[in-house]
């Protein structure tokens, strides 16, 4: 009895602490989701409630846990699923980050080249950004724009630029940067250096795409590697519903569910890093 006892008094000591566990991080993860979802979407000049965002993941997790509960998988199964769904849009977030910089590296040889014509017809540097702004397209427009408008509220040129390589920490951006900057302190002529700065980015694009080409073959691979073990399981689970159970449904099938998902993330973070080339 009283082992009983003292069992019970430990398991409910266990499940506060969990609890309480469970809350702080959950209290964490949503001060840390709102406040880099809002400073991401401002990098994309949206403007949003962080609190509606964070109602709309939580939402969005409830929903894919209702389905896999639904469908009849296992508690645990849906319980990641919404772990999973509360954690994608930062995700998802990231990546449209990273592609928006690439576009931007795309636009600035031939932005650069615009501004170096201004320069030479006799504009100055920041009359010649705006018109060279207006006629650029998104997203460095966008960026641009936001530098002469801080510009205007007071900021001083140097700080805009640091301002605009701090929202697009790119290699080439902050080469941009250091070249405006040297030429503003030295007197030394802009234009040609632009020009150069333009053909050196162009021929990094150019040697970009190419690796891209070759080392496509290594990351699709990544991916069908990645596919298979998912697309045979449910192939199996179509011919053989009753035996496949066993995994989605048992505490073993889970283990290995887990090991087999830790394994390819591990292979697939390989082949992305030997498909990786720095230029």
């Amino acid at each position: 009895m009283i082992l009983m006892l003292a069992s019970g008094t430990l398991a409910t000591i266990m499940a506060w602490m969990t609890l309480r566990w469970l809350q702080r991080e959950y209290l964490r993860y949503r001060a840390t989701f709102q406040h880099e979802t809002v400073h991401e979407l401002a990098d994309f000049f949206l403007f949003l409630d962080p609190e509606q965002l964070w109602g709309v993941n939580l939402l969005a997790a409830a929903t894919v846990a209702s389905l896999f509960l639904a469908v009849g998988a296992h508690p645990l199964a849906a319980g990641l699923a919404a772990g999973l769904a509360l954690a994608l849009p930062r995700r998802i977030m990231a990546w449209a980050r990273g592609r928006r910089h690439r576009r931007i590296d795309d636009q600035l040889p031939d932005f650069l080249l615009a501004l170096a014509g201004a320069l030479r017809s006799g504009s100055g540097l920041q009359p010649g950004l705006r018109q060279v702004v207006r006629h650029a397209g998104r997203p460095l427009a966008q960026e641009f724009g936001l530098l002469l408008q801080q510009q205007r509220m007071g900021l001083a040129f140097n700080d805009a630029l640091d301002a605009l390589h701090g929202r697009v920490p790119t290699e080439s951006v902050g080469l941009v940067v250091a070249a405006i900057k040297v030429a503003e302190q030295t007197g030394g002529s802009l234009a040609a250096t632009l020009e150069r700065i333009s053909l050196t980015l162009r021929t990094r694009l150019h040697l970009l795409g190419r690796i891209r080409a070759l080392t496509s073959q290594g990351r699709m691979q990544a991916w069908i590697m990645a596919a298979l073990p998912v697309v045979l399981a449910l192939a199996l689970h179509a011919l053989d519903p009753e035996t496949m159970r066993q995994l989605w449904q048992s505490a073993p099938g889970w283990v290995v569910m887990l090991l087999v998902a830790v394994l390819e993330g591990v292979g697939i973070y390989i082949v992305r890093r030997i498909v990786d080339i720095e230029v």
